[in-house]
């Protein structure tokens, strides 16, 4: 990563930060059907492997609350907060390729709250 090179150490910790997010970012939208997964170039719903990527992003949110800058936090919580409003669509829409859990039914995204209609 040359790129890191260039920056520093406050700057790459930050920088490395927002891709362990994005990543995350990226596996719940593969598995709610937004975007294509990279290994089979195939649109493939999973509300599970969603439900996971939203679960790691708010652990890591309440491990590192009152830690972050505040770019870094917002960048988390914008996040976040896409993740969740795109899985409470694809529940609502019902099975297309796999049976939500009752949870994933409710709304429950592991982050304590629920969706109500």
């Amino acid at each position: 990563m040359d790129d890191l090179k260039n920056l520093n150490e406050d700057q790459q910790k930050q920088l490395l930060f927002m891709m362990l997010v994005q990543q995350h970012q990226q596996i719940g939208m593969m598995g709610l059907g937004k975007i294509k997964n990279p290994a089979t170039d195939k649109i493939e719903r999973d509300l599970g492997s969603a439900k996971y990527a939203i679960d790691t992003l708010n652990a890591l949110a309440e491990y590192t609350k009152g830690n972050l800058p505040n770019e870094l936090k917002s960048y988390l919580d914008q996040s976040l907060t896409n993740l969740r409003l795109n899985y409470a669509d694809e529940v609502k829409k019902g099975d297309t390729n796999t049976a939500p859990s009752k949870e994933e039914a409710q709304g429950d995204t592991g982050s304590g709250e629920t969706k109500e209609d």
